[in-house]
């Protein structure tokens, strides 16, 4: 079986665990490719590729590092499909589930078929009457703000071309469900199941007591346009990708024409996941 590797050198642990992937694969009879990024710790024998090709050339893609690198990683695969695993070395990790002391087991259980997939939904974004974003999909979420400037923005928000309501408030997050548990979660939207289809929308900071989070149907269309009384506000994807947006400015969000695919193994279901991550369960004299 062909693995390639995604890692963030930045993180603690990160080359003890690129060794180990490295010795196992050699040990096993598998092969190995490293992002280019990480030419400097391969052997002579292994091949390297760039982060966009990598997908292309293996099939099954491990992304070592926190949820950044995973999220990098699976906008890399796009509609490749190549399905990805997620080897936690950060803290919270919910989308990276597994520590490297478990590496070697996971690997060895995938080579043997004893893993499950699950798909996860993305969003696709674009800003009318702009060029396309270099990369416009988003698996956790898609976030207008206010950008530089700490001031309220105005975001008219329509669905299938039908208006709903306009926000006054620093921002928006539109999320998947495998994005309910990041920046909309801490703005006070819902946990939705990772698996099923839809998209939240959380307002920031809303200038409303009658505001409150909506989940739309995956196939819906969402338009935002965009009132700024200081001229700009900002797009990002996933905390990774911006694109600047000036008043007036009109943002599609809709159900990306693909799905993402997640090894994911039986000891480390959703719920599992949720009640460690949470501390669901634990009373305060254990969390300290």
């Amino acid at each position: 079986m062909r693995f390639g590797l995604i890692a963030n050198m930045k993180r603690e642990g990160a080359r003890d665990a690129i060794v180990t992937f490295i010795t196992w694969a050699r040990e096993s009879g598998n092969q190995l490719v490293l992002s280019q990024e990480l030419a400097d710790i391969a052997e002579e024998s292994l091949p390297c590729a760039t982060r966009k090709q990598i997908a292309h050339d293996v099939d099954i893609l491990v992304s070592m590092g926190g949820d950044g690198t995973f999220l990098a990683a699976a906008r890399e695969i796009g509609t490749v499909g190549t399905p990805l695993l997620g080897i936690n070395l950060g803290s919270l990790g919910f989308l990276t589930q597994l520590r490297p002391k478990q590496l070697t087991y996971a690997l060895d259980a995938i080579v043997a078929g004893k893993y499950d997939i699950e798909e996860r939904m993305l969003l696709e974004t674009r800003i009318e009457g702009k060029p396309r974003l270099g990369n416009p999909y988003a698996l956790n979420d898609v976030v207008v703000d206010n950008g530089p400037v700490a001031r309220i923005i105005d975001i008219n928000l329509c669905v299938n071309g039908e208006d709903l309501v306009t926000y006054k408030a620093d921002g928006l997050i539109l999320s998947t469900p495998t994005g309910s548990t990041a920046y909309s979660l801490a703005a006070g939207g819902p946990i939705v199941q990772p698996k099923m289809e839809a998209i939240i929308a959380t307002p920031i900071s809303s200038f409303s007591l009658s505001t409150r989070p909506i989940i739309f149907s995956a196939n819906d269309v969402l338009e935002l346009k965009i009132h700024s009384e200081h001229g700009v506000a900002g797009l990002t994807l996933d905390g990774q990708v911006m694109a600047p947006l000036i008043d007036t400015d009109k943002v599609i969000v809709t159900k990306a024409p693909f799905l993402l695919k997640i090894i994911v193994f039986p000891e480390n279901t959703f719920y599992k996941v949720l009640k460690r991550k949470l501390h669901w369960g634990v009373s305060p004299a254990d969390r300290s």
